[in-house]
């Protein structure tokens, strides 16, 4: 494209996150003019410094929560959105469940106040960060966009009822775009090492404890269940690399765009995308064993494990069907377990203790 081209510009809520920052450039790299809004609750202004010199250009970023009605209106109106990508949401299992009025205030209630506020300026295409959560424990393998539906903690419940109240919003107007990107496990960082997955305090997630127990910031780590009826007993999950991630957001919102210009030349056969959920995976699966072996592998460095018991409410095997994603979007995931670990490895080793 033209050095100074740009396509529409585009609203990331939650983009100072782990997805988000990587989100932010593949689409400045594709082509898209950002803003962000975080309130920097679970991530830092920090990861936005870095994007910004990463891709040579200051981000616009607007400090601000989702559930602040008329912050939002004064973005809006001093904006030209095409779209919004919707990170913003507390996303921790454990917390959910202490706190579920919590997740269901901010998740919930800040994604119906920021489609109230879309409404109101016209501005309706979303592509909301959804979860594989959403499937519980699936009857069959690979799990594609029509498998039941069922969570078991209050973040996958917050998950399931956004979805429910697109899927609404979609039917009464049938002017909105609305894709449900439904996560599998990302995993990874930016090649650069320069951004990556930050948690606060101790890792809910595999990848940085395990990076963490290799740097010699935890002492082991815990395999919750070595019982299951997997390849070698340990769970088995569809882990994908974070900057695949990242591709799959812009192959989603250029698909938005080639749906609504379409639209516009074809008038006669003018239909919005409506509710589309989209399964985001490699389509096949890692048990959490192989992972470790992999890290070791790549890495060098021995992890120092322990079985214990099963965690409630975990399954033994999650991988997606990627075929919606294939056709549609014509995206796949590329980067491998290999590219996931040395990538996790590097952004673990040159940032210790993430961005502080």
């Amino acid at each position: 494209m033209p050095e100074n081209f740009m396509k529409n510009k585009i609203l990331v809520t939650g983009g100072a996150g782990y997805l988000g920052s990587h989100t932010c450039i593949a689409l400045h790299e594709a082509g898209y003019d950002i803003a962000v809004y975080d309130n920097l609750s679970n991530s830092s202004r920090e990861a936005i410094n870095r994007v910004s010199t990463l891709i040579g250009q200051k981000i616009e970023f607007i400090e601000g929560d989702i559930r602040d009605a008329e912050l939002l209106r004064q973005v809006f109106a001093s904006h030209e959105f095409f779209g919004v990508i919707h990170f913003a949401g507390l996303k921790a299992v454990g917390e959910s469940v202490v706190k579920p009025l919590l997740y269901y205030n901010n998740n919930v209630g800040g994604t119906i106040i920021l489609l109230e506020v879309m409404a109101e300026y016209d501005v309706k295409s979303l592509v909301f960060s959804s979860s594989a959560t959403v499937y519980g424990d699936p009857d069959t393998l690979p799990i594609d966009e029509s498998s039941k539906r069922f969570c078991t903690n209050p973040y996958g419940q917050s998950k399931l009822a956004i979805e429910y109240i697109l899927e609404d919003l979609a039917k009464a107007d049938n002017s909105w775009n609305l894709i449900a990107l439904r996560y599998f496990n990302p995993i990874g960082a930016h090649s650069s090492g320069q951004i990556g997955e930050d948690p606060n305090g101790i890792p809910n997630n595999l990848m940085p404890y395990i990076s963490q127990v290799a740097v010699g910031k935890l002492e082991k780590l815990s395999i919750f269940g070595n019982d299951y009826p997997t390849v070698d007993g340990t769970g088995v999950r569809d882990f994908i690399h974070v900057t695949d991630l990242a591709q799959g957001h812009v192959a989603a919102l250029d698909y938005l765009e080639q749906q609504i210009s379409s639209n516009k030349i074809n008038i006669s056969k003018k239909k919005s995308v409506g509710f589309l959920p989209i399964n985001l995976g490699t389509g096949g699966g890692t048990s959490v064993l192989e992972l470790v072996n992999a890290f070791t592998e790549v890495t060098g460095r021995d992890i120092s494990y322990q079985f214990t018991d099963r965690r409630l409410g975990d399954i033994a095997s999650c991988y997606a069907d990627i075929d919606k994603a294939k056709f549609l979007l014509g995206w796949k995931a590329k980067l491998s377990i290999h590219d996931m670990c040395q990538d996790s490895w590097r952004w673990q080793i040159l940032n210790p203790n993430g961005y502080d």
